[in-house]
């Protein structure tokens, strides 16, 4: 049996063909090169076979697994290598998204996404389903977790396109973003090669998307989000539906939404522009600027006059790693989020960008002026300022000497002595300085000292680089509490940076995906956190949940974690569209007081009402912006609580708070203890004084099976 083939040793033949096609004049003559080219591959296919997709793998997008040699036989085959936190990997999606749209199986061509993860996170097939919805991936996607076929194929980097025959025999690779002329060229010449030999199979793939599974949601991936100075406007941009969305940060309400729900590129009013996949969003006055990342643009959207229009980009990627044209002539690429500051000498505002695309740190002008160590550029100038476009994790007194590694969140904080950009430098797993005054590029947390080790990732708290990250998106500074706030991504936590010590500790998160929102930081879960920014008074975070499309709210001082409502105007009604989100059953504190009441007798399928009203004292008001909840809980038989809803915030004392509950028709238990918690913060009328207290109310019931159903209607009232 012939050994394995590998990439290696097909590049001994495939060499060749790409120094005769940079020579090639014509079109005509770079398809008679490719042609002859396959020609000598064919009659090698046996030597060429590549090893099959191994089994038991995870699939999406399939009705199950797919084999190369008998699913895929007569078929061209395109491997896509990726992970999918690799901007370049991203960069070639839009490549193959053209490809699908030209050429589908039946003509012959099937195109196979090989995920082969590099942080530990991206192995986990819940989070590649989110990665194939945000990304659009239609196509079949295999979960290589443990890289086995990327070693079999001895595959070295993302993002490789491995291209095979009918027979699974190994025609091309292309290794690296930025080929597509080749890839067409490559795949439409193999079609025509292999039709017209009669080795090309029609029949379709069967499908199932995943997409399709998922229910309606107001947030879809939301990727950042923004606070204006005073409060009064939180800016989301949610992601998924291409839009960006400005709200009410203590209720919810949205107040402009701006583009959606399909993907383009518009400028003019709120309703007819479109955006690409958002992501950072900046507010001053009434500007926002927003990094319209798969459009490559940087737009602004001016809330007085309800319009957008474009300031940076071209509408396609850009490579050019030096900039300095005007910015609607200047490509760039990948933009991924944005922040205001000021020039060198401390005037003259400039909007900064995260370039993730060229692994760098840009300037857009908004006024004339010059950055630190630069010349004095005119306003509207868009340039690079930070990094020398190398994916690297290197630092250097000279910012165009150091190098970033996918640059995805960005913070100003204006104090002394710092003065400086915070960024979330993502492929690093670490957080990185940029001095305002010199431009000086500094390490603060995460990562290594070797500047070419981009695996230097973890989940430790430590100082300096003896503290670990995971892929972190986002960076906040609180000027309040003058600490730093970082949103682990792939840790699935938000953490705490003291940029005095370097000190980098665990605020919230428990290190597991999930979605519960809770009384105490360390019981919340997260699903890939992307973004995250400081309340107007700074004692409260924001966090773009992204994987569980929800905002969360975290009080820095009561330590509550809550879902923010999204309330969407629908007609002359406002209504409350978030998703329901599970609730830790808070641990209540030793203060709470209980309110006992007697057995009730109830029987299997019987509904029961309580209507609680709550009293505060004389001159006491519910504290705004403060989380008071309600919370149901069944003493041990959880199970009863599947499908009911068993939480809710307290807004308004006017009226009883209804809490329903219905006994299942076969229940688990037949003796069964309900407990009804209600947790306010509120104030004195002087707000001289302000604090929190808790009431229990336990309420035991006795399933009786047998016993008629019947509804039942408690009043519960407690004066605090």
């Amino acid at each position: 049996m012939a050994a394995p083939c590998t990439l290696f040793s097909l590049s001994g033949l495939q060499s060749p063909l790409e120094g005769a096609l940079l020579e090639a004049g014509s079109r005509g003559e770079r398809e008679r090169l490719v042609l002859e080219y396959l020609d000598k591959v064919s009659a090698r296919a046996a030597e060429l076979r590549a090893p099959d997709i191994p089994t038991g793998l995870e699939w999406l997008n399939t009705v199950g697994p797919l084999s190369l040699h008998k699913d895929l036989c007569g078929k061209v085959v395109v491997l896509d290598f990726f992970t999918y936190c690799c901007i370049n990997c991203m960069h070639v999606l839009p490549d193959l998204h053209a490809l699908e749209s030209e050429h589908s199986d039946s003509d012959g061509l099937v195109i196979v996404g090989v995920h082969s993860a590099k942080f530990p996170n991206e192995k986990v097939l819940d989070n590649i389903k989110s990665a194939v919805l945000r990304y659009n991936i239609t196509h079949p996607v295999v979960n290589d977790a443990d890289a086995t076929l990327w070693q079999e194929l001895e595959v070295t980097c993302w993002p490789t396109l491995v291209i095979l025959g009918p027979s699974g025999n190994l025609l091309f690779y292309l290794v690296g973003e930025g080929h597509r002329d080749r890839l067409f060229l490559f795949v439409e010449m193999s079609l025509k090669f292999y039709k017209d030999r009669s080795e090309l199979i029609s029949d379709r793939i069967p499908l199932s998307f995943y997409r399709d599974s998922l229910p309606p949601s107001p947030l879809l991936f939301p990727g950042k989000v923004t606070v204006d100075v005073p409060g009064e406007r939180l800016v989301v941009a949610d992601t998924g539906h291409h839009r960006v969305l400005v709200l009410k940060p203590q209720t919810g309400q949205v107040l402009h939404t701006i583009g959606g729900p399909g993907s383009g590129w518009k400028d003019g009013g709120f309703t007819e522009s479109a955006f690409n996949s958002p992501q950072g969003v900046a507010i001053k006055d009434d500007v926002i600027y927003v990094a319209d990342t798969e459009n490559h643009l940087i737009r602004k959207i001016d809330l007085n006059r309800q319009t957008v229009s474009t300031v940076a980009g071209v509408g396609s990627q850009g490579a050019d790693k030096e900039g300095g044209a005007q910015g609607t002539q200047q490509p760039i690429s990948s933009p991924w989020d944005v922040t205001f500051g000021t020039q060198d000498d401390g005037e003259g505002s400039v909007l900064w960008i995260a370039m993730a695309g060229t692994h760098q740190v840009w300037a857009l002008l908004l006024e004339d002026g010059k950055l630190p160590k630069g010349s004095i550029l005119s306003k509207g100038s868009c340039i690079r300022f930070a990094g020398s476009g190398n994916e690297e994790n290197r630092n250097n007194s000279y910012p165009q000497k150091a190098g970033l590694a996918q640059p995805s969140g960005l913070t100003v904080c204006p104090s002394e002595p710092w003065r400086c950009l915070f960024v979330a430098d993502s492929e690093s797993s670490t957080i990185r300085s940029i001095s305002l005054k010199d431009g000086a590029v500094k390490h603060v947390a995460g990562g290594e000292r070797d500047p070419m080790n981009l695996f230097a990732f973890g989940d430790v708290d430590g100082i300096g680089i003896k503290a670990k990250l995971q892929h972190p998106l986002g960076v906040a500074w609180n000027q309040r509490t003058n600490l730093l706030y970082v949103a682990d991504s792939y840790n699935h936590k938000v953490k705490a940076i003291d940029p005095k010590t370097k000190s980098c500790s665990n605020l919230a998160g428990t290190g597991e995906a999930g979605n519960v929102a809770a009384i105490d930081f360390t019981q919340a879960t997260f699903n890939e956190p992307g973004g995250l920014c400081a309340g107007g008074d700074g004692r409260s975070l924001y966090v773009a949940d992204t994987n569980n499309h929800q905002i969360k709210v975290l009080d820095l001082e009561t330590k509550v974690v809550t879902v923010l409502p999204i309330l969407i105007r629908e007609g002359p009604d406002v209504v409350d569209s978030f998703l329901p989100v599970k609730y830790n059953v808070p641990k209540l504190p030793k203060s709470t007081l209980e309110i006992k009441l007697e057995p009730e007798s109830v029987s299997p399928g019987s509904s029961l009402r309580y209507l609680l009203t709550l009293k505060l004292p004389a001159g006491s008001e519910l504290t705004e912006g403060a989380p008071s909840l309600w919370f149901l809980s069944a003493g041990g038989a959880e199970q009863l609580l599947d499908g009911q809803k068993t939480h809710g915030e307290i807004r308004s004392l006017s009226a009883p708070i209804q809490v329903d509950f219905m006994i299942p028709a076969t229940p688990a238990s037949h003796d069964v203890v309900l407990r009804v918690n209600a947790f306010l913060y509120y104030c004195a009328e002087d707000s001289s004084a302000c604090t929190m207290k808790a009431v229990s109310f336990v309420l035991p019931l006795v399933i009786t099976p047998g016993a008629a159903r019947s509804s039942l209607h408690r009043d519960l009232t407690y004066t605090f």
